[in-house]
């Protein structure tokens, strides 16, 4: 099958799983600078998720696949395993742009501010990329993930720095 129709076939769950893996990275750094945490907290959290909540929309997406009128559509417990798959290698690619912001030595900016964009120029990529295998227009689609990921990102930084309040900056909670 030609790349192109291959990447057509699984684009959806790419899209999904990339969509969520960046702004999930994005919320949980954001969470830890607002709540004025370690950048090791940033990394731990960030492996974790990407591997965890990776494998878990992956598997939920292959199970979804397994079932009622979608099982019907897929006959194969390899079609639904592709499709899990591309949600996983979507999430976790363009899920793991923000953490380079942490990873790369040398970064002499905020490496916060990298992250977001990082984050939010790979979600923009992403949704404008999706108007080479549809009718979507590229600025639109690359902005509704834009959009969406700046929101997600903002709550979660909120969110960190009203819990440093509440509970202390670098509280350990037993």
């Amino acid at each position: 099958m030609h790349w192109r129709g291959t990447v057509q076939k699984y684009l959806a769950d790419l899209i999904y799983g990339a969509n969520d893996g960046i702004v999930t990275t994005l919320a949980i750094i954001s969470g830890v600078v607002g709540a004025g945490l370690s950048p090791r907290v940033i990394l731990i959290l960030g492996f974790a998720n990407l591997l965890a909540d990776g494998f878990s929309m992956g598997a939920s997406n292959f199970l979804s696949k397994r079932t009622g009128r979608a099982r019907a559509e897929l006959a194969t417990r390899a079609q639904a395993t592709r499709h899990g798959s591309a949600t996983l290698l979507g999430f976790v690619i363009a899920g793991g742009m923000p953490l380079l912001a942490y990873l790369i030595p040398g970064i002499t900016a905020d490496r916060f501010v990298v992250a977001v964009a990082l984050g939010l120029m790979t979600l923009f990529v992403v949704g404008a990329s999706r108007s080479l295998f549809s009718e979507e227009r590229w600025l639109r689609g690359g902005l509704e993930m834009f959009v969406i990921g700046a929101m997600a990102s903002a709550v979660a930084f909120g969110i960190g720095m009203a819990g440093a309040a509440i509970l202390g900056n670098g509280e350990v909670l037993h």
